[in-house]
């Protein structure tokens, strides 16, 4: 009987090699999803092996995941899971995945910061992007001790967030998010707008606070410089700002659409009808557009102002008060005709 040619088993044990190739080719780095657009996957502090495999189970093809697990599963992963934001991009594979989850290679995400009037409603906020929970971030942003730190208290640190969009990364911690807005906020006082702020004797605190409440009085930026030349003619003569926003603050009922005079009583240091001078801090975290309102206020020597009777959203503006009570008139009218309590 002839003897099997040499090259049959060269040929077999090459089968052999190609038919692994393919194989780990196949697991490894082929597509380890099934989506067609790049997906995130989220692991928090709290996640273990088995939990990040059941996150990525949707994501993953049945091989992509099985590729993951071998990978997983011979390099001791369960003690190394670092926390992040991971995208599962649809050309990559699960070593490529899984290299870029073990060495915490995670994707950034756009945080951004709302005009928020509470700080329990921005730690909400932040937290629905974030890793850490809404009770971490409100306890650090309710605590004296903890904000003193940045240069703070629990009155004045609205002044520090500057409603925009920033590039984060989801597992910051509150420490990381403090120190960044200090960062941004510092970026964003201009020498420009200090000397504006320094030219007016007003801190920035100041000038986030009357922004404050100039926001809530008009959401038309074109108006707010006027409103803020009228706010500053009233601190100038030491005269109650008499600002109705401060009044909802105090009260914490924000959707008040009428104010009565009992209200005007309210027992609060937030109350400018009864007080002299700004408020402790800011009602809500001041735009972009209120704080360059105060900083480039309209001079003039308006010192009334009454929401117009066409609820436009603007205001009638009166140097005496005589005038102001005719505005005022014609705006309680329009209030009654709507049955607006």
């Amino acid at each position: 009987m002839k003897k099997p040619s040499p090259k049959i088993y060269l040929y077999g044990a090459a089968a052999c090699v190609v038919a692994a190739m393919a194989l780990g080719y196949y697991y490894l780095f082929s597509s380890f999803t099934h989506h067609d657009s790049t997906e995130y996957v989220y692991i928090d502090r709290d996640d273990n092996i088995d939990s990040v495999f059941a996150k990525l189970r949707p994501i993953g093809s049945h091989h992509g995941m099985s590729g993951f697990i071998t990978l997983a599963r011979h390099n001791d992963f369960g003690s190394k899971i670092k926390t992040g934001r991971y995208a599962v991009n649809p050309d990559e594979g699960a070593f490529t995945l899984y290299r870029r989850i073990k060495n915490g290679q995670q994707s950034a995400l756009q945080l951004t910061i709302p005009e928020a009037r509470t700080m329990q409603r921005l730690s909400a906020l932040l937290a629905r992007k974030l890793m850490v929970d809404s009770a971490e971030i409100a306890k650090a942003l309710t605590d004296n001790v903890y904000l003193n730190k940045y240069g703070y208290d629990t009155a004045t640190v609205s002044a520090l967030f500057i409603p925009n969009t920033y590039e984060v990364y989801w597992n910051m911690s509150i420490d990381n998010l403090m120190e960044r807005m200090v960062k941004e906020h510092n970026a964003f006082w201009t020498a420009e707008r200090k000397q504006k702020a320094d030219a007016m004797g007003m801190s920035y605190v100041e000038v986030a606070t009357l922004a404050s409440i100039i926001d809530e009085e008009t959401a038309n930026n074109a108006e707010k410089p006027m409103i803020a030349g009228m706010y500053l003619n009233r601190l100038k003569t030491n005269m109650p700002l008499q600002a109705d926003p401060t009044i909802k603050f105090a009260l914490k009922d924000f959707a008040l659409r009428r104010i009565y005079h009992k209200q005007l009583k309210v027992d609060s240091p937030y109350n400018t009808y009864v007080n002299t001078g700004l408020p402790p801090g800011p009602i809500k975290v001041a735009s972009v557009a209120g704080i360059d309102a105060v900083l480039n206020h309209v001079e003039h020597n308006y010192l009334y102002m009454c929401a117009k009777e066409d609820f436009s959203g603007t205001h009638n503006f009166a140097r005496t008060y005589t005038e102001h009570l005719a505005n005022a008139a014609r705006y309680t009218k329009a209030l009654n005709e709507r049955g607006i309590k």
